[in-house]
């Protein structure tokens, strides 16, 4: 009836196992065992190859937790973001959309953040220099990006400054504990007063390393540690050796022990094939042989992270499409999340061992690589492939989109400072809540129902 054609979002991969038709008679279950199954091979992958590997590289470059989670893992983490940006620069050709920045981006702050809090046993305390840090870069990206984008069009000096910004956050990063500690005697009045109460719930409560315990356990780390995981108490295997603290003659066990527990074996025995196919292309750094390897372990397993995201949103296009679902509520919903699945598992990971710090530098660190670093395609096309002239991109919705983002920002941290600077159940809670609000007040938008946004989905 209009003379646009409408793309539909599975257009951009390859074609599924069964026609529409066969998906909708039954064949859509296997979608959804195979998007199940991918959810437990990136936490695999991230639990016994990702997290160790950014330990040693932490340990060797003395990194904090919460510098390592900005950074490596979020680098790591966020690279099917990375490689979407390719994609959507050099081969599908397609725009930055409202749906794709606001849905990923609300999810990774608000979504993520609710999984650390309602699925960890352990309440981990937060240091305020970190998430401030964080959060004002993320929002810094965020106004840089919907600046550059507001005329439609992206120059190759444009993309250049996006990368310059990003350069600058690293090197704020690289002084991280010098600017902590110059900022605590600035403000000392208020800093002090948060010191000592940190300092006064660390003595009330045991600490927590890598085993978990029963019941909600505080868990205080100091800042100035060199390594991601040293507490004073409860070392790991992998941390001791690496301090030198005792001699471990042991070697980590083998990821074909077969686990205690009834559920944990039945698992165990789903995932056999990819724990199998995991072990013969990644070297297991927690090993003693492999564990100079780390960085290969590292760079390896972030691949390996890429492509089970991939497959597992290609799995939940098509399965949208085939309930009906609108693309533009895909965008916001399905698809957010599963591009933040590497971010949701690694962030809950670290948060279930206590360290939530790392846990929100990471949340916060990835959002600022995915706005930043999409000047890396835009940069090498404007550059050195098409200097003609800039690339267009499509800002549909530019103002509700920088609205919804720094509002995002500025809700979590206000949630984070109302629930004393701690992730619980309860942080998990407020952030659940706002983040169905976001999205349901997103999606009313996106379909037009409130706002004055054209936006037209695609089969109605």
């Amino acid at each position: 009836e209009n003379g646009t054609a409408c793309v539909p979002a599975s257009s951009e991969f390859p074609e599924g196992f069964f026609t529409p038709q066969e998906r909708r008679d039954g064949g859509i279950v296997i979608y959804f065992i195979i998007i199940l199954y991918m959810f437990l091979a990136v936490s695999i992958v991230c639990d016994d190859y990702f997290l160790p590997s950014l330990e040693i590289i932490s340990e060797c470059l003395g990194l904090s937790q919460d510098v390592a989670g900005a950074t490596f893992m979020a680098a790591g983490s966020s690279a099917p973001e990375l490689v979407t940006a390719f994609l959507g620069v050099f081969v599908t050709k397609g725009d930055i959309g409202v749906s794709t920045i606001l849905g990923s981006a609300i999810y990774n702050l608000l979504g993520i953040s609710a999984a650390c809090g309602l699925f960890s046993s352990v309440v981990s305390r937060l240091s305020c220099w970190p998430l401030f840090r964080d959060c004002l870069a993320y929002t810094i990206s965020v106004a840089a990006v919907l600046a550059m984008i507001s005329d439609n069009r992206i120059y190759w000096y444009e993309s250049a400054s996006l990368l310059l910004i990003y350069g600058c956050y690293i090197l704020v990063l690289c002084f991280d504990i010098k600017i902590n500690q110059y900022l605590m005697k600035k403000f000392s009045p208020c800093c002090t007063c948060f010191t000592k109460a940190m300092e006064e719930n660390a003595e009330q409560q045991p600490l927590v390393g890598w085993q978990e315990e029963s019941g909600p356990l505080i868990c205080q780390q100091s800042r100035t540690d060199s390594g991601i995981f040293q507490d004073e108490l409860d070392y790991s295997p992998l941390s001791t050796s690496l301090h030198g603290l005792d001699e471990i003659s042991e070697d980590h066990p083998s990821v074909f022990t077969m686990p205690e527990a009834d559920m944990k074996r039945i698992l165990w025995v789903l995932s056999l094939p990819i724990i199998t196919l995991l072990y013969l292309t990644i070297p297991d750094c927690r090993r003693q042989f492999w564990r100079n390897w780390f960085m290969v372990t590292f760079l390896i397993s972030a691949a390996w992270i890429s492509a089970i995201t991939y497959v597992l949103v290609w799995m939940v296009t098509i399965a949208g499409e085939t309930l009906g679902i609108p693309e533009s509520v895909m965008g916001l919903t399905l698809l957010a999340a599963g591009t933040s699945v590497p971010d949701t598992v690694a962030s809950v990971l670290v948060a279930r061992k206590g360290n939530g710090d790392m846990a929100m530098s990471n949340i916060v660190g990835s959002n600022v690589f995915d706005m930043l670093c999409l000047g890396i395609p835009w940069f090498i096309k404007t550059a050195f492939i098409n200097t003609s002239g800039p690339i267009e991109v499509n800002s549909n919705g530019l103002t509700y989109t920088a609205i919804s983002l720094i509002c995002s920002v500025g809700f979590v941290f206000l949630a984070v400072h109302l629930n004393g600077w701690k992730i619980d159940k309860k942080f998990g809670a407020i952030c659940l809540v706002l983040y169905l609000v976001f999205t349901i007040l997103s999606i009313l938008y996106e379909l037009g129902i409130i706002g004055n946004n054209p936006t037209r989905v695609c089969g109605n």
